[in-house]
């Protein structure tokens, strides 16, 4: 439901928010009295093009910020814990022991809040400490996320990885699955080899993360240490591996609407008023010249016959009102075509002339059958 609403949101929000925003812009930089661009020139059209590129980059530069805001409200163990990366196990179970003399259901102050949800906030304190301090768990958390929590007979980080990678297998056949049939339906023309590539680079990646003993590079020496510096409140000053995998999915997404947004748009035609997107990504030039040649060549035939069909017409004309006339001029016309046309077609020649091959040289007249 929530692909179709996006969809549908795709589909007519873009067009809506630009246009709205065009008529703010002249609003702000053209001044009263002064005439205004209108549709059907080719400034407006530029205008168009232009504030529709920003629009859609703008809403996916928020897709992204929202994103990342999800998982700071969603938080992790290490910050509910108040512990660093290279926090050891018994850092952590240190930790956890300071907590719980302040947390512990039977020393929290019952004013606080309900007991329920004291009870609640403990279990889920015990829960990191339990995740965090135990090897295998913690690999397995770090990597997919609280959900290995919930994975059945997972004891061994073996385990984790082959339950985490058959899910992620099975997520990216899907998503190919749904590339490929939206490509064949004429949904993905721009940027189409790009699509593929970025899918597959995504796959490479979280591959590479689940599986590695440590975290990605980019994460240790470039995302990481940046937080860090940067100071980012309301979470703890790092990006764990299964929330930049999360982070890498939503910017392929946004990878891939803006393949569809922003790409044909980039070499847009708008000198004739109107914006003419043509095909674009790889061999999108000779897909576009062949579509072009094609519909020359139909509109060719289509004017051939209407000409061969007027002269028809011009040359019976002598001969309107007069239905047993017309009748045997037409016959003497067919025949004419057949026997000039296409039984001189090379093609059809050489098929009668294998036919003729092909019958007995010693049957009767009238008999039937082939060698």
């Amino acid at each position: 439901m929530s692909g179709l609403l996006s969809l549908f949101g795709w589909t007519f929000l873009p067009n809506l928010v630009t246009g709205w925003t065009q008529s703010l812009y002249y609003s702000i930089t053209i001044r009263a009295g002064d005439p205004k661009p209108q549709p059907g020139t080719p400034r407006f059209a530029e205008h168009r093009r232009r504030i529709h590129i920003l629009v859609v980059t703008l809403y996916l530069a928020y897709t992204l910020y929202e994103a990342d805001y999800d998982l700071r409200q969603a938080s992790t163990f290490h910050h509910d814990l108040g512990v660093p990366l290279s926090a050891t196990e018994r850092d952590v179970k240190s930790r956890f022991r300071r907590l719980a003399a302040l947390h512990h259901p039977d020393k929290a102050s019952p004013s606080a809040s309900s007991a329920a949800d004291i009870n609640a906030y403990f279990v889920h304190l015990q829960t990191a400490a339990d995740t965090l301090s135990t090897p295998a768990r913690r690999f397995a958390y770090e990597r997919f996320g609280p959900g290995v929590l919930a994975w059945p007979h997972c004891t061994t980080i073996r385990d984790y990885v082959v339950h985490g990678a058959q899910s992620i297998v099975a997520h990216y056949a899907a998503a190919a699955a749904a590339l490929y049939a939206l490509g064949l339906l004429g949904y993905m023309d721009y940027g189409r080899f790009e699509r593929w590539l970025v899918l597959a680079g995504l796959l490479v990646f979280e591959l590479h993360t689940v599986t590695r003993p440590t975290f990605p590079a980019v994460l240790r020496a470039v995302v990481n240490p940046a937080m860090g510096w940067l100071g980012v409140k309301g979470r703890a000053p790092f990006y764990l591996p299964f929330e930049a995998v999360a982070l890498a999915r939503k910017g392929s997404v946004a990878v891939f609407i803006a393949f569809s947004q922003i790409g044909p748009l980039l070499g847009a035609d708008t000198s004739g008023g109107q914006i003419q997107v043509g095909a674009g990504g790889r061999g999108g030039g000779e897909e576009a010249a062949l579509r072009t040649g094609l519909d020359r060549l139909e509109q060719m035939a289509k004017g051939l016959d209407a000409d061969a069909t007027r002269l028809l017409e011009t040359e019976m004309a002598p001969f309107a009102g007069d239905e047993e006339v017309l009748g045997t001029v037409r016959g003497k016309v067919k025949e004419w075509l057949v026997q000039n046309t296409i039984r001189s077609d090379p093609m059809v020649r050489d098929a009668l002339g294998r036919s003729f091959m092909k019958r007995r040289v010693d049957a009767p007249a009238g008999a039937r059958g082939n060698r």
